[in-house]
């Protein structure tokens, strides 16, 4: 991973990527999630704070073209566990570096940029285990098959491959991240503080401790079905 991302002294702090637990020794796995996905799952709360109860976006953030952005990665109803849980979920079983949460994240802008569309409860979790199975794919020397992945996020296999195309093509295949870009979206990320911040889902709490059934479970037992087809 270091070898993919190298870094330049002129513009590069090193502090703030220990502040969010990015420097792991070569070989050696975190005993818990780094504070990286704590400050994600903030980020990513609190750009869905833009939506009501209906999953819809607030009146007055919306313009006409606003309500009919459906994308692929759009669930028939928000999944029934938090993101937090969710990133923990996903770095547990996915056995990344913690810097591919950081390019998951800066694939999500691009896709949402170049899709025009919005982030919400519909389509986050999707965005994530799609984005952080490609970063491991680019980034990591050692990755799961796209059926393994599939499992970790709750999705079946036939459509975690169709939402990797989607994501492939609408960035151009171009995945690569330059230094700059990765350690701006690392101090933007350390910005989001979580004392304090936390939003309360009417939902059952999917991945409790110590309670892990996903093996058991079916593909779809996390996420919905899609809206797009």
């Amino acid at each position: 991973m270091a070898a993919s991302l190298p870094t330049d002294q002129g513009f590069i702090d090193s502090d703030v990527y220990l502040r969010l637990g990015l420097l792991v020794d070569h070989g050696k796995r975190l005993k818990k999630p780094p504070a990286l996905l704590s400050r994600l799952a903030s980020s990513l709360e609190r750009s869905l704070l833009l939506y009501d109860d209906d999953n819809k976006l607030l009146p007055m953030l919306q313009s006409p073209e606003d309500d009919s952005v459906v994308t692929d990665f759009d669930g028939t109803s928000p999944p029934e566990i938090t993101i937090s849980r969710y990133l923990d979920r996903i770095f547990k079983y996915s056995c990344c570096s913690p810097s591919c949460f950081v390019i998951a994240h800066i694939y999500i802008h691009l896709f949402l940029q170049r899709t025009r569309s919005f982030l919400s409860p519909l389509n986050v979790h999707r965005l994530l285990i799609t984005s952080v199975m490609l970063a491991a794919k680019v980034f990591d020397d050692r990755y799961f098959n796209n059926a393994y992945y599939a499992r970790v996020g709750g999705v079946s296999t036939r459509e975690l491959n169709r939402l990797e195309m989607k994501l492939l093509f609408t960035l151009d295949f171009k995945l690569q991240v330059d230094p700059q870009t990765f350690h701006t979206h690392c101090c933007d990320l350390e910005k989001h503080n979580t004392d304090g911040f936390q939003i309360e889902w009417p939902i059952k709490e999917a991945c409790r401790a110590n309670k892990e059934t996903w093996q058991k479970g079916t593909p779809d037992s996390l996420c919905s079905q899609t809206i797009a087809r």
